[in-house]
């Protein structure tokens, strides 16, 4: 020891502060320094930071006990007996020895006199010595008095330690904290009470850390301090539930206060543990990593079962602090992410539902009278107590007793969406809407929360929905089962009210579509009675039907009622009212007509809440499908006796918003409100189209005006551009769908597109669709009023006002927007009217057209521009024209060139589109060989153009494959000579090498296409299959080509696929054309069929199986009919093996065919959609394959099988 001591003295004398320890673990130093003690430039250069101690310390170096000696001493001693790498238990005894022993003098003193640097250095190796111990027995003590020793000296001493020095010190936490802690839970008091405390300063320690490195630490550096604040938070909750059992179950462990002070000092360290995470997460939720992510998302969830396992929330103020800053953690974890909730879905909802009057359970009333909300503001008297901002003050001396006897512009609501927590300040605590212990925020944030998991998570929440929302009696408080409508309508503050608004929007946009598809509403017949969730989902949509109207007609906050129609919004469209009460829509709709009277006004304070109104009523007529209550609605009032009555009408209100006088947002609205009162109920077109058409045209005259008369140094604001713009496309719009109606525009696939016609004919397979561009011309309603009679002359007329007036100012207007809605109209136009036209006006459209495509910058409008040639290229007349077609194709090869993706989208949609048209004219000139279509170079452009589109991306590659289809139907590849004699038919001889192009492009498309290219390519190939100058025998690549429909057929998960790769199968006419691959078509058919009869189709394909059926039907009964006792042996064998099949789905097709005849009246009702129907071509079919299987069989000595067959074939005789 002597050596030592001298050792020691020596030491002394040389080391200060450039005395360097070992380099401790960790990354490298990312510190910089902060602190306001200065520090010496040697420290300064480790980045370090140097930390003030908690309490000044007059330390001397002969003060304390020997100045720096006893610390010297003893870590010199540890580093020494440390180079031999001793082993943990030996490591454990030193540690014990120089450092936690009675006789030690007081190291924090003497530490207290060294330098930052040397003391941080020291206190690393301490920690890093100390981490690798926890396996030895007895490690418990000695890793809880390092704590407490590393404590003290980082309160009374000054440190600098480095990141990668901190790492090393969190890592110690760690082990003590898997260690220590958690064995001493669990033994006497006393241990609990010196784990308690080592908890206590390992807090400490870590807001040393934070402070140090808070702004500045690393994600790693956070990562490691959320783990141990993990740790920690798991100690503490395992002390609470130690408490619980051990108070016996007449006393609550977590009501502070009820045992002793120590449970309200756990809550507080809680309190603060979850303060730091919140802390952490917010820097770094969005990047940690899934397995941390997980470990938070599962302490959290003890926690919060714990707090609620008695169904009983604590309200006092420690509990509200912990519930809020508990609350905010789980919305910062739920907010980002990174794994399933599945499994924590249905935990986090129930409990969370018992925040959601946390804090007002003794405050609120139990009902709504209802009665209109008038609100009388008494004046203002001087009360006793703590300043109160203005802001804040009682304006009145009554509580709160119900929702009508307070408004949402009352003082304690003058919070919005874009308010920060910290607006809920001490003062709310104690202000009339009896926000105590600022409970508000627990409140607020289990909201937040809510809207997390429906956002994350939004399938498993279906189910829970009653949890969340009312079943009945919206207008009801509910004290113990709140719903977020109990929020929405009874909260006294309105950023509360806002986010349970904007949760319950969250939930009906998550869940619209199963809501549309589910949801019904049903009268309950008993309480109590069990309830289907579909009925349940449609008892609560009527609830919030219910409660957000009553709000929206009595509500004036501006924040709370733009997030109420922001729900209404969602809920119109989530709700499927063919399923509710038919006076639902129409009561919505009314209402929101009743605030548009009231506030018919162009003031800056009124026109936000128009808007909001007419959006609102915008969903509501735009809903599909149109309903006769809703029709009933609008026309109701329109033909009135008394002039009162018809200004009152829903259309009068709404013609009137669009007046010059109202607000240009006002205006833009309501014509958004007519367009789809236009396009679902097109009967209204009349009423509304003459004053429409003079207040566009207005619209036009004037911004050309105020173009003409501003010069280049006087602009209006570009916000009023802006909306000037947005009302004039809206009334451009209005116009463009009052034109389809008057034209009877049913959609590009009812013009001449009717793409499967001929192949329909073939496999008796038809599909009706619907298009979203048409108007709904069907509908239910009673009364002449309602009927559409397409009247041509009335739509020639009307185009012939539009072409003159609105479109030449339109398609010339500054605006881009202006002038796409202008060309748009052209995309309603039908080939009646069209041809009906004088030439002048027809040649105004397609001029326009063609030099918008040409010419036009911005790619929207040159979008547009080939729509528009699109529809007109339906048109097979226009081939007529000797320079028309290819003025559109010069268009349409320049735009399938254009870099925006939607503009080749649409110019390759129009380049389909004319195909089908020349694919039509050339099947009508082999009746009428004196019409002309295309010269030989013109329909090598159009194969050039398809085939390098097909290269294009997915929507692109689709209507290339769609043109080539077309065009593969009527080119002639095997030209013979004789073709001398036939010049009208030459123009269509094409390349044998185009053919082979085709078809390489073809398979290409369907191996690497999406589902729509795969769907054309079925469709293309049964075009191809239809050119009759083809032998398909003859062309070696037709066995790929039966190959690929075959591989369709059986694996594609789409029906709609397998259905047109039937249709494919089922082209060719004889059996030579299937050649070699009839054997593989008859045995893959018939697989197919088999697997079909047997399995049951997903929901997303359920609408298509009939069809799907039918067309396998067809296309089985049209092969079987081929088979003959000349096809190999092979194909002989199987239909022999699969002969019990066989028999029983063709004796399954008589008894249709049978049924059919005993009941001949109901069968021409027949809906095709329903599955196969019966016909006489079809039982001629099915006579066929009878026939020939029963001609296999009896040659194959198959006596007993032929036996059974020839019954079959005498029954369908």
């Amino acid at each position: 020891m002597g050596c030592l001591s001298a050792a020691v003295s020596f030491v002394d004398s040389f080391r200060g502060p450039l005395a360097k320890s070992p380099k401790p673990l960790g990354g490298p130093n990312l510190s910089v320094s902060r602190s306001r003690v200065p520090i010496p430039p040697q420290a300064a250069t480790t980045g370090s930071r140097r930390r003030r101690p908690m309490a000044s310390t007059t330390s001397t170096p002969t003060s304390g006990g020997g100045g720096p000696r006893p610390w010297r001493t003893a870590l010199l001693t540890l580093r020494d007996e440390s180079v031999a790498s001793p082993s943990p238990s030996a490591l454990l005894a030193l540690l014990r020895r120089l450092l936690l022993s009675p006789a030690s003098p007081s190291l924090v003193a003497s530490a207290a006199v060294l330098s930052p640097h040397e003391v941080g250095s020291d206190v690393v190796f301490l920690a890093e010595k100390a981490a690798t111990v926890p396996p030895c027995a007895g490690a418990d003590d000695v890793l809880r008095g390092v704590c407490h020793l590393i404590h003290d000296v980082m309160c009374k001493t000054n440190t600098e330690i480095d990141s990668s020095g901190w790492l090393a010190l969190l890592k110690f936490l760690h082990e003590l904290l898997k260690c220590s802690v958690e064995g001493a839970r669990v033994k006497g008091l006393s241990d609990r009470t010196a784990a308690l405390n080592t908890l206590s300063e390992c807090m400490q320690i870590l807001r040393f850390s934070r402070k140090d490195f808070g702004r500045s630490s690393s994600l790693t550096e956070n990562s490691h301090v959320l783990r141990v604040l993990i740790l920690i938070i798991s100690c503490l909750q395992a002390e609470l539930n130690m408490t619980d059992k051990s108070n016996g179950p007449g006393t609550s462990s977590y009501i502070p206060g009820s045992t002793s002070n120590k449970n309200s000092n756990t809550w507080d360290m809680k309190i603060s543990a979850f303060s730091m995470v919140e802390d952490i997460l917010c820097k770094i939720a969005s990047t940690i990593s899934e397995d941390l992510w997980r470990s938070v998302v599962e302490v959290l969830r003890k926690v919060m079962d714990f707090v609620t396992a008695r169904n009983l929330i604590i309200e006092s103020s420690i509990m509200s602090r912990f519930y809020t800053s508990f609350l905010r953690c789980l919305h910062l974890v739920l907010s980002e992410p990174k794994g399933s909730l599945s499994g924590h879905v249905a935990g986090f909802v129930a409990n969370l539902q018992m925040f959601l009057v946390y804090g007002l359970r003794s405050s609120l009333p139990s009902a709504i009278p209802p009665k209109e909300n008038k609100t009388e503001f008494k004046s203002r008297t001087s009360e006793r107590g703590r300043y109160k901002p203005p802001h804040l003050r009682k304006k009145d001396g009554r509580g709160n007793d119900s929702v009508d006897d307070r408004s949402s512009d009352s003082e304690s609501s003058r919070y919005d969406l874009g308010s920060s927590d910290s607006d809920l300040s001490d003062t709310d605590g104690h202000a009339k809407n009896g926000d105590h212990f600022r409970s508000s925020k627990a409140r607020l944030t289990a909201i937040l929360c809510i809207q997390d998991i429906c956002r994350a998570d939004p399938k498993s929440l279906t189910s829970l929905w009653p949890l969340l929302l009312p079943e009945n009696d919206v207008l009801q408080q509910r004290k113990y089962r709140a719903t977020l409508m109990t929020c929405l309508i009874f909260d006294p503050i309105t950023k509360v009210r806002v986010e349970a608004a904007s949760t319950i929007a969250a939930m009906l946009e998550g869940q619209a579509l199963v809501l549309t598809q589910v949801a019904e509403y049903k009268e309950s017949s008993k309480p109590g009675s069990f309830t289907t969730l579909s009925c349940s989902l449609g008892q609560i949509l009527m609830q919030l039907h219910t409660g957000v109207m009553y709000l929206i007609q009595r509500e004036t906050q501006a924040t709370l009622l733009a997030a109420l129609f922001r729900v209404l919004i969602f809920l119109i469209s989530a709700t499927p009212y063919a399923r509710m009460p038919k006076e639902l829509l129409p009561n919505v709709i009314t209402a929101m007509c009743s605030r548009l009277l009231d506030r018919q006004s162009n003031k800056n304070e009124h026109y936000a809440l128009m808007v909001n109104v007419l959006s609102c009523l915008e969903a509501a007529f735009a809903k599909a499908p149109p309903s006769s209550d809703v029709f009933g609605v609008l026309i109701d009032g329109c033909a009135g006796p008394s002039h009162t009555q018809q200004k009152s009408s829903v259309v009068a209100v709404l013609l009137h918003c669009i007046e010059g006088e109202m607000h240009f947002s006002i205006r833009c609205g309501a014509l958004q409100v007519l367009r789809s009162v236009v396009h679902n109920y097109p009967s209204c077109a009349n009423i509304i189209w003459e004053e429409v058409r003079d207040i566009v045209l207005d619209l036009l005259q004037t911004e050309s005006f105020e173009d003409q008369k501003c010069g280049a140094n006087f602009r209006p604001p570009k916000e009023e551009l802006s909306i000037k713009g947005r009302c004039l496309v809206a009334g451009m719009k209005v116009i463009d769908e009052c034109l389809r109606v008057s034209s009877g525009f049913k959609g590009a696939d009812d013009l001449k597109e009717c793409r499967l016609l001929d192949i329909q004919q073939i496999s008796d397979c038809t599909v009706n669709k619907s298009i979203k561009s048409a108007p709904h011309f069907e509908i239910e309603a009673p009364g002449p009023s309602q009927n559409c009679n397409l009247d041509i002359t009335l739509g020639t007329s009307r185009w012939i006002e539009v072409i003159e007036t609105h479109l030449p100012q339109g398609l010339s207007h500054a605006s881009a927007m202006v002038r796409t809605a202008s060309l748009t109209c052209f995309a309603g136009m039908t080939s009646d009217v069209f041809f009906s036209l004088p030439v002048n006006k027809k040649d105004y459209v397609t001029s326009s057209s063609v030099h918008a495509a040409l010419s036009d910058t911005v790619a929207t409008v040159r979008s547009a521009a080939c729509r528009a040639i699109g529809i007109v290229s339906c048109f097979s007349q226009i081939l007529s024209s000797p320079s028309l077609p290819g003025e559109f194709i010069e268009a349409i090869e320049f735009n399938t060139r254009n870099s925006s993706t939607p503009v080749r989208i649409t110019a390759s949609w129009a380049l389909a589109n004319l195909c089908s048209s020349i694919r039509f004219r050339a099947l009508e000139l082999q009746a009428d060989r004196s019409a002309g279509v295309l010269d030989k170079s013109t329909i090598s452009l159009l194969v050039e153009i398809a085939l390098r589109l097909t290269k294009d991306g997915e929507k692109v590659k689709s209507n290339a494959v769609r043109a080539l289809g077309y065009l593969s139907r009527f080119i002639r590849f095997n030209h013979h000579s004789d073709a001398v004699d036939e010049p009208s038919t030459s123009d269509f001889c094409g390349d044998p090498v185009w053919l082979e192009r085709m078809v390489q492009a073809l398979m290409s498309c369907v191996t690497t296409g999406n589902v729509k290219v795969q769907w054309n390519v079925c469709h293309a190939l049964s075009n191809l299959f239809m050119n009759d100058t083809l032998r398909l025998s003859d062309m070696p690549w037709a066995s790929s080509v039966y190959s690929i429909l075959l591989l369709l057929l059986r694996d594609s998960n789409n029906y709609k696929i397998r259905m047109h790769a039937a249709v494919a199968l089922a082209v060719p006419v004889t059996r030579l054309d299937y050649g070699s691959s009839f054997p593989d078509v008859i045995q893959g058919l018939e697989h197919v069929l088999e697997s079909f009869c047997s399995n049951n189709s997903s929901s997303s394909n359920f609408k298509h199986r009939d069809n799907l059926e039918k067309q396998l039907t067809f296309t089985a009964l049209h092969l079987l009919g081929f088979v003959s006792p000349k096809d190999d042996q092979s194909l002989k064998d199987f239909l022999i093996k699969k002969s019990s099949f066989l028999e029983d789905w063709l004796k399954s097709l008589c008894s249709l065919f049978n049924s059919a005849e005993d009941q001949p009246l109901a069968s021409e009702t027949i809906n095709d959609e329903d599955g196969f129907s019966p016909n006489v071509s079809q039982k001629v079919m099915l006579s066929s394959a009878v026939q020939s299987l029963l001609i296999v069989y009896t040659s194959g000595n198959q006596q007993t099988i032929a036996q059974r067959f020839e019954q079959l074939a005498r029954s369908i005789a």
